[in-house]
């Protein structure tokens, strides 16, 4: 097993107004840990007659970056509606196809948003049809496993903390577990 030293972390922090004093916060509780956080840098505006070339620019140094690293530690946290941010979930598949160990939190406000189904419902809108299946206003089937996300997220950690916090943007407990269960994971 390769040690872990250097840890992504992956979530909502890059589009946070406060995004360079967040991601200041969680380097240092990683370099408290002994581990190194590699984070993304904020998220800049777009230079509109150069965009799509800035955008491969950017894919390609996140996709170094997450090849430098040992472990991710990915924030779940459900980010302009029930899911979590597409990035990190990006990014969590990314680490896994690498075969690096995934860990994960997810902030919520209050227990009744523990489940993803439940989000969905409260969110998006749901209903169970006749067979009991959840679906959505199209019809869709939701996934309904009692899980905190979906299952290919959820599976892919080897620990997923769900924390019932009063600001779940900023809230670091969950990243804090992470890194303790990653310490004994890398001993």
């Amino acid at each position: 097993m390769k040690p872990v030293r250097s840890i992504w972390l992956a979530g909502p922090e890059p589009w946070l107004a406060d995004a360079p004093a967040q991601s200041a916060r969680q380097r240092a509780l990683c370099a408290d840990n002994s581990f190194e956080g590699l984070t993304p840098p904020p998220a800049a505006p777009g230079d509109p007659d150069d965009s799509e070339i800035q955008a491969r620019e950017l894919y390609a140094d996140r996709m170094a970056q997450l090849r430098r690293a040992d472990a991710g530690v990915i924030n779940l946290t459900p980010w302009r509606g029930p899911s979590c941010d597409p990035s990190a979930a990006f990014e969590a598949g990314v680490l896994a196809g690498l075969g690096r160990p995934v860990f994960a939190y997810l902030n919520i406000q209050d227990e009744t948003q523990a489940e993803y189904v439940d989000r969905v419902e409260a969110q998006v809108g749901a209903q169970r049809d006749a067979a009991g299946v959840w679906r959505d206003g199209d019809g869709c089937a939701i996934e309904d496993m009692g899980l905190p996300e979906t299952v290919m997220l959820w599976a892919e950690a080897r620990r997923l903390f769900v924390i019932v916090t009063d600001d779940p943007l900023h809230d670091l407990t969950g990243l804090e577990l992470c890194l303790e269960a990653l310490a004994l994971y890398a001993e």
